[in-house]
């Protein structure tokens, strides 16, 4: 049985890692004044691949919170980080670039470590349990350091923010995970309605709201390979945690496992950084803009300087891979009217000069 829980948790993992390439592509472009407010989401809601990409996460997150409550969280939150995997695969062919051997030796270094922490799982071995249904404060905690996480993002910008947050969303959604173990758990062989009077399924659905509005935050602030790796490490970190702490989770004490659970951990998060941070996150958006902002991109024009470039189609230019300004010669230049267009694909305004 437990052969068919994971299975299922393998394909929840590609469900929301399709989920998280659909959703950040659209998610950047709309304009970073956005950032932590309401209103993101309502200019989401707008935008059928940001609605498709849900569809597909929610899907993944339904089988998700069946095996949640059938499997232990130190085995199903390393299976789940597999979703960057997926989501590689997803990628490659949106942002028609090609795989690097990083990426490669990443995704072989997450599936060894996926496949170690699960194999000490098997082995029969001394072990202790630490957890107690009195230790939930310890999720509190954790909301904490989320918070602070996210107040400190605000004060940032760019890749630095988008960690930030994605370390905060991914604490929050491991809380999630929690939350959906001990829910799982209250309903299984009852009537659904039975947890109408139980805190657990509210708190997960809290928990969750929270966990995936700051996903979007921080797919807003940069592009993929800035934020995923924060919330792909994050979240098993603190559902093993919660695991352990609250759920009792049998934790191996010999010494040969316990070296071989922190070799599985150290190539599960440097497996994910190094698959994360792929060109192919990159670039999904570049693939997307019309034909004259990708001449501009590849072939500046070199108009006479005059008046100042917008900053805000400067900086999407920039970050697209244009490392030097672009000259512009007023509204009527042909680089002003691509910087323009790509500002408008991007979502942001863009300003002309003033007539003298």
């Amino acid at each position: 049985m437990n052969d068919l829980y994971i299975g299922i948790t393998l394909v929840a993992a590609m469900l929301t890692g399709f989920g998280f390439v659909l959703q950040q592509h659209a998610a950047e472009q709309v304009p970073d004044a956005e950032f932590l407010h309401p209103g993101l989401i309502a200019r989401l809601a707008h935008n059928r691949r940001w609605l498709a990409g849900i569809a597909v996460m929610a899907a993944g997150y339904l089988l998700q919170a069946w095996t949640l409550g059938h499997l232990t969280l130190s085995v199903s939150e390393p299976l789940l980080t597999t979703n960057l995997i997926f989501a590689l695969l997803l990628a490659v062919p949106l942002s028609g670039q090609m795989l690097r051997k990083t990426e490669i030796i990443g995704a072989v270094l997450l599936t060894a470590g996926v496949a170690a922490l699960s194999l000490t799982r098997t082995v029969k071995a001394p072990s202790e349990s630490f957890g107690s249904s009195s230790h939930w404060p310890a999720a509190a905690a954790i909301a904490l350091i989320a918070a602070f996480l996210v107040q400190l993002g605000r004060r940032r910008s760019g890749g630095v923010r988008a960690a930030l947050t994605g370390i905060a969303a991914g604490l929050m959604l491991g809380i999630a995970d929690a939350f959906t173990r001990r829910t799982v758990e209250i309903i299984d062989g009852r009537h659904p309605f039975h947890l109408l009077v139980h805190w657990p399924g509210y708190a997960t659905i809290v928990a969750s709201l929270i966990g995936l509005w700051l996903v979007q935050n921080a797919f807003n602030a940069a592009p993929l390979h800035k934020s995923l790796p924060a919330v792909t490490a994050a979240e098993p970190t603190a559902g093993i945690v919660l695991g352990v702490v609250v759920f009792g989770d049998m934790v191996h004490i010999s010494p040969p496992l316990v070296v071989l659970q922190i070799a599985g951990v150290l190539a599960l998060v440097v497996g994910a950084i190094l698959v994360a941070r792929a060109p192919v996150f990159r670039e999904l958006r570049l693939r997307e803009l019309p034909h004259a902002a990708l001449e501009l991109l590849q072939h500046p024009v070199p108009d006479e300087p005059s008046s100042e470039t917008d900053p805000a189609a400067q900086g999407d230019l920039d970050e697209l891979g244009t490392g030097d300004p672009q000259p512009t010669a007023g509204p009527a230049s042909s680089g002003q009217a691509a910087a323009s267009e790509t500002a408008s694909v991007l979502g942001r305004p863009t300003s002309t000069p003033a007539a003298e």
